[in-house]
């Protein structure tokens, strides 16, 4: 399945990813998208972001809170797009911020709820799926070109969260397979394949089978076209969902689903 992205995505900024030695310590030089910001004291904060070099890493950023605080809070906001050098210890889980800076400043996404509360639903999704601490350069491509859209489009963005659970699941190895047509007209969520017969537990009906295969053949750019109305598109991210459940082992209930609901009426 070959992912194509219309949307204007940042390319490198002042960084590129290596690593470097500075004093006896291994730095690391990468792009990195915040996913989650739980505080850690008084004044710090554990920050998850999924890294261009090295996949999911998490950092402590000591003084952010503070009145004197070399960084500031919003630069690490959930969404952020950040250029980073954070020390890097190997087979230590926990390291820390040296420096970083935005690489790519939202001009709609923060600022529209719909908009956001469309983000914060695919974060919530990827934080709680993502496990990799490697380098997979198409993921975060990936992820880059959805936030990067949900900024930038002139163009409805009610499908592309729906897009989104669609091909995300390419990375996380259970990507839908076969083509829908009229003999296989039913999609097995268990099975992961579109089917002849109507297996009623798992199988979507022939409206929401369709709508996957539209979706999977879509583009990012071209994926406002694909029509549907309000309850079909709460019953495709429901099933999507339920189709993430089947597949991923104590797959955890999504919070951000009842705010997109919400917002999305």
């Amino acid at each position: 399945m070959e992912l194509l992205f219309h949307t204007k995505v940042p390319s490198k900024g002042f960084l590129t990813k290596s690593n470097i030695e500075l004093k006896g310590r291994m730095l690391l030089k990468t792009r990195g998208i915040v996913l989650r910001a739980l505080k850690y004291s008084e004044t710090s904060l554990i920050i998850e972001i999924y890294t261009e070099a090295q996949g999911l890493k998490k950092y402590i950023v000591s003084g952010v809170r503070s009145r004197k605080a070399k960084v500031s809070a919003n630069l690490l906001q959930v969404m952020s797009l950040l250029d980073i050098i954070a020390y890097n210890k190997q087979g230590k889980d926990l390291n820390r911020i040296k420096e970083l800076k935005s690489f790519y400043t939202y001009q709609k996404l923060p600022f529209n709820v719909y908009r956001s509360s469309v983000g914060l639903f695919i974060t919530e999704v990827a934080q709680k799926t993502l496990r990799q601490s490697e380098s997979n350069e198409a993921l975060f491509r990936f992820l880059l070109a959805i936030y990067t859209h949900l900024d930038q489009s002139e163009q409805s963005i009610a499908n592309v969260h729906l897009y989104f659970l669609v091909h995300f699941t390419q990375f996380l190895g259970f990507t839908p397979d076969g083509n829908y047509d009229t003999s296989h007209p039913y999609f097995n969520l268990r099975e992961g394949t579109f089917m002849k017969s109507d297996a009623k537990k798992y199988a979507l009906n022939q409206r929401l089978s369709q709508l996957l295969s539209q979706l999977l053949d879509s583009s990012l750019e071209d994926s406002h076209q694909i029509s549907m109305n309000r309850l079909e598109r709460h019953q495709f991210v429901d099933q999507l969902l339920r189709y993430y459940q089947l597949h991923i082992d104590n797959f955890p209930k999504i919070s951000a689903h009842a705010i997109l609901k919400e917002v999305l009426e």
